[in-house]
């Protein structure tokens, strides 16, 4: 698996992964509609363009066959001495053979560069990505419900992790 620092000319990739795989994590979770309302905020080009230019640093992985499997977005200083993971997804039939825990670990290794004494994200309290990032070292901090607009909230956890 190969780790790419993704720039402008990687937004189509992220949306299209993101279309692929939101549909299947969520698909208990949330609405059609909200998922489809949250996929066109978060993830047209325009918006994935505006996160880069606020620090939001983006990696994509590329399997043995060079196809694009999986994305992370993090954040070094979120909040002092913290960094933030904002998406970190891989293709459900990637799920289980060590993709995320890539993305995590160079999220980690960046993070340590910089000095930063916490990793944290946000996961939508009902999302069983919960067990794998407790399986990574997380732990849950605080509940959060945040709006995003439309009538529609996120209901999630605050995990993090200590890596110093």
């Amino acid at each position: 698996m190969k780790l790419i620092k993704a720039n402008q000319s990687h937004l189509e990739i992220i949306d299209d992964l993101a279309r692929q795989i939101w549909p299947v994590a969520y698909k208990d979770i949330l609405s059609t509609e909200q998922l489809s309302y949250m996929l066109d905020t978060f993830y047209a080009k325009e918006a994935l363009s505006e996160q880069m230019k606020n620090n939001h640093i983006f990696y994509l992985v590329q399997n043995e066959n060079d196809k694009y499997v999986g994305f992370v977005s993090y954040e070094i200083n979120c909040s002092p001495n913290k960094t933030k993971i904002h998406k970190i997804y891989v293709l459900p039939e990637t799920q289980g053979k060590g993709v995320g825990k890539l993305l995590f670990e160079k999220v980690k290794e960046e993070a340590l560069k910089e000095k930063q004494q916490v990793i944290y994200l946000n996961v939508n309290k009902y999302n069983k990505a919960q067990q794998f990032y407790a399986k990574l070292g997380f732990k849950t901090v605080k509940e959060e419900v945040i709006d995003i607009g439309l009538g529609y909230v996120m209901d999630d956890y605050v995990m993090e992790v200590k890596i110093i």
